[in-house]
């Protein structure tokens, strides 16, 4: 449980600082990071990071599949864990 602890803690700051470098890039006008991967690494356990990423610095919050997609994400995975732990 420690191990999955840290996991989710060190790829939800992944999620939150990618989302502030592809905000960056974006004003720069430069190449930007793979919307699969924003969208991979919320999907992997990072979807809280992504919506704070996504809020903090107001980037792809009229983008459809970021304004529903990832709470759509983070339910899922609310209800895969509650699945996970009925049954052990």
């Amino acid at each position: 449980m420690k191990y999955i602890t840290y996991y989710l803690i060190i790829i939800n700051i992944i999620s939150f600082i990618l989302f502030a470098i592809d905000k960056f890039l974006a004003i720069k006008q430069k190449r930007r990071v793979r919307n699969s991967t924003l969208l991979g690494l919320s999907i992997l356990g990072g979807s809280i990071g992504s919506i704070f990423g996504m809020y903090t610095f107001r980037h792809k919050t009229q983008t459809w599949y970021y304004k529903y997609g990832l709470p759509f994400i983070i339910i899922m995975q609310i209800v895969l864990i509650y699945i996970a732990n009925k049954n052990i």
